[in-house]
């Protein structure tokens, strides 16, 4: 990606803002765009994209809105390679945590295992579905059943080998596990009155079997007849011609034939199933299975399979029982699974102490985290091989310090106690996080950051540059970084050695957004003291700064002289080019040379003039300089105005400080029926005060400054000053 065109029309109260940023040199930029300019708005556009969502204007919605991001090929921006940064957003989560707990290695040999198993167990799993009528979460089922918990699954398999493979044929096939185990059947089986008419019909049931002229009870019942019988019928014995022998009361008969045998059985069967007490007993059951239609469906059920109900006085044996008959009938999918289990649990367990002991990605963020960023806590990796093994979310341990002591907290328990910042900084792990992972993938990414510094202090934000810096200097990543605070936008631009082309600013008129390269590589007084002779508004907008200079280094007569021209005192309107070329020269030693125009002008007329035109410019882009000059301007004229309107000059020349408020205060005390005079006059002492005693260090408050504002600020103070 070496440049990415952006055209974007109605988009969140941005009505119009292109611009295309080359990244070929600088993989970096920095936007300073003073707060309801364009930064938010800039940054959820973007945020659109990545969630794959439309974009509209929140107000006027029936504005067609225009995004489109492409390029040098003019492809469009993907969503999977960009990725927005935004102050704060507690509830954000990186989606991407798991795949740095492990190193790619480890990683594949273990999924490789496992897809192997999961393919075998998906198998046995489709199978026993039509035998237990069982369609979903058939793998917890199972493992409930025979672990108490949902996810025991090969646990549970393993245990039961024994008893599927025993030998012996299902008792219970046939019978359908989801017929039987619903939530109200359950609950009506494992009352205690149905409990007690369970435990008598088994008692008469077992006295039947032991009177039983071929049963006996724990031995021989109707339910292992019937399977010997169905085995005989199906491996041909009878057709070989076998015969069978029963013992009759001490007498033995022989069955030659399968009929023979079923029908004795079911005869058998029947006259213990058809015992008056015992069908008594069972009616008395079956009295109460009218209360809705799940009890109703299931008295049909056992009705047509009576062989289940001494099996229901211990429901948790016989859910055991019938898994274990399924698990005989499919045995051959049974056997695959437990194979493949067996064969990859030992590799399984060996690549989990492996990750047990990596210094993987997610060690590197932990550490990223706790060395960087002062906050009174500290991280440590919680469940590694959880992750790696089942699945599970990672788990992040905090350890909130306190001087010397420290003590293990949960994250909700932290965040009670912390401040907003050090929320932010806690958010900022889950950034450090994606930007890793992304990093890992090598996914060529542009990170649009929205204002990320934002209420942290000057260790964390120095923190935060320093990261951003990293982030720079990886080939496949691109930033712009978007902030409403100057010094933070000043020091990322140094920190990460971006050139002039790459630090923008922002200008906002009624109809579009424009991106300006910053005009000044560092802090304009440098440029504007290059060109003092050449450029009126850079000699005017130099003379705050001079001010400071000359207050600075103590020098009284030159600051008094230089405040005279911010403003109007009795001494101002003496002033000439002369006058201030001679206070330059004093102060600026590197300027002996120096020639001003029009030594005899005076230099409140050369502002006056050079404010008008500025006032007069269609251009709706005003540099710094030109700002300056109009704020000066504006409070002159304002003060003019006041100290002729209040005639008092004994007043005016007394005021030793804060003047312009001074006469601001007079001026309602004289006139407090001015009240649209009044309400100008105080914009002028908001808007113009830090942006006329503006230094190298902070300049901020002006750029600020609307320029549609400040010129219509300037045009009513003309308007006050014509008024006779």
């Amino acid at each position: 990606m070496n440049k990415l065109s952006v055209n974007f029309e109605n988009c969140y109260g941005i009505r119009k803002l292109e611009y295309t940023f080359d990244f070929s040199q600088k993989r970096t930029f920095a936007i300073y765009s003073p707060n309801g300019v364009m930064k938010t708005s800039f940054a959820k556009t973007f945020k659109d994209i990545c969630n794959g969502n439309d974009t509209h204007d929140l107000i006027f919605q029936e504005r067609k809105s225009k995004r489109i991001v492409k390029d040098e090929s003019n492809n469009d921006l993907k969503d999977k390679n960009v990725f927005v940064i935004e102050p704060y957003n507690e509830t954000y989560k990186s989606g991407k945590v798991s795949t740095l707990l492990v190193n790619a290695k480890l990683k594949n040999q273990y999924e490789k295992i496992h897809i192997e198993i999961d393919n075998k167990k998906e198998a046995l799993l489709k199978e026993l579905k039509p035998l237990s009528s069982i369609k979903a979460n058939i793998e917890e089922v199972i493992s409930e059943v025979f672990t108490r918990i949902p996810s025991g699954f090969f646990t549970a398999i393993t245990r039961i080998e024994p008893e599927v493979f025993d030998g012996s044929p299902p008792a219970f096939e046939g019978i359908v596990y989801k017929k039987i185990f619903t939530d109200k059947v359950e609950k009506f089986l494992s009352s205690k009155d149905i409990r007690l008419k369970l435990q008598e019909y088994m008692n008469k049931y077992d006295n039947l079997i032991d009177s039983s002229t071929y049963f006996k009870k724990g031995v021989f019942n109707h339910n292992n007849a019937s399977v010997i019988a169905k085995n005989l019928k199906e491996n041909g014995f009878f057709k070989a011609k076998h015969s069978v022998s029963l013992n009759d009361k001490g007498e033995k008969f022989e069955i030659t034939s399968e009929k023979e045998l079923e029908e004795v059985i079911e005869k058998e069967k029947q006259s213990i199933l058809n015992n008056p007490e015992l069908l008594n007993t069972f009616n008395e059951i079956d009295k109460k299975l009218n209360a809705n239609k799940e009890l109703r469906d299931f008295r049909e059920y056992l009705i047509q399979n009576m062989v289940i109900l001494p099996e229901l006085l211990n429901l948790e044996a016989f859910k055991e029982k019938l898994w274990i008959d399924y698990l005989k009938i499919k045995s051959d999918f049974y056997k695959n699974i437990l194979d493949e289990y067996k064969s990859g649990k030992k590799e399984i367990e060996d690549i989990i102490q492996q990750a047990k002991k990596e210094n993987t990605a997610w060690s590197d963020v932990i550490e990223i985290f706790n060395e960087r960023f002062s906050v009174p806590f500290k991280l440590s990796i919680g469940n590694q091989d959880q992750v790696i093994l089942n699945d599970k979310a990672p788990i992040v341990k905090f350890q909130f310090l306190d001087n010397d002591d420290s003590r293990a907290v949960e994250e909700n328990e932290l965040l009670a106690v912390l401040s907003s910042g050090e929320k932010r900084a806690l958010y900022l792990l889950n950034i450090v996080f994606e930007v890793q992972a992304r990093k890992n993938e090598s996914i060529e990414t542009l990170f649009i950051i929205d204002d990320i510094a934002d209420s942290f202090d000057y260790k964390n934000k120095y923190a935060i540059i320093e990261y951003l810096k990293e982030i720079s200097e990886f080939d496949m990543f691109y930033q712009i970084i978007l902030s409403h605070n100057y010094d933070f936008f000043r020091t990322i631009s140094s920190r990460l050695d971006m050139g002039r082309e790459n630090k923008l600013n922002t200008e906002r008129s009624d109809k579009e957004v424009k991106l300006i390269s910053e005009k000044y590589q560092n802090n304009p007084f440098a440029t504007w003291k290059d060109h003092l002779d050449t450029k009126m508004t850079m000699l005017i907008a130099s003379i705050p700064f001079v001010r400071n200079l000359a207050e600075y280094s103590g020098d009284d007569t030159s600051f008094r002289k230089l405040t005279s021209l911010l403003h109007y005192k009795e001494n101002s309107l003496g002033i000439t080019m002369t006058d201030l070329q001679s206070l330059l020269k004093r102060i600026l030693k590197d300027k002996p040379s120096l020639s001003l125009p029009n030594p005899s002008k005076r230099v409140l007329d050369v502002i006056s003039e050079t404010a008008e035109e500025i006032f007069n410019d269609s251009s709706e882009e005003i540099d710094l300089e030109n700002k300056i000059v109009l704020a000066i301007s504006i409070r002159l004229k304002t003060e003019m105005f006041i100290v002729k309107k209040i005639s008092d000059d004994s007043y005016w020349k007394s005021i030793t400080k804060n003047q312009s408020f001074a006469l601001y205060e007079k001026f309602k005390e004289k006139f407090p029926s001015e009240e649209s005079e009044i309400k100008i006059l105080e914009q002028v002492n908001l808007m113009t005060p830090e942006n006329i005693h503006v230094n190298s260090f902070m300049y901020e408050p002006i750029l600020d400054m609307s320029n549609v504002h400040l010129k219509t600020l300037y045009g009513r103070i003309n308007n006050l000053c014509s008024k006779k």
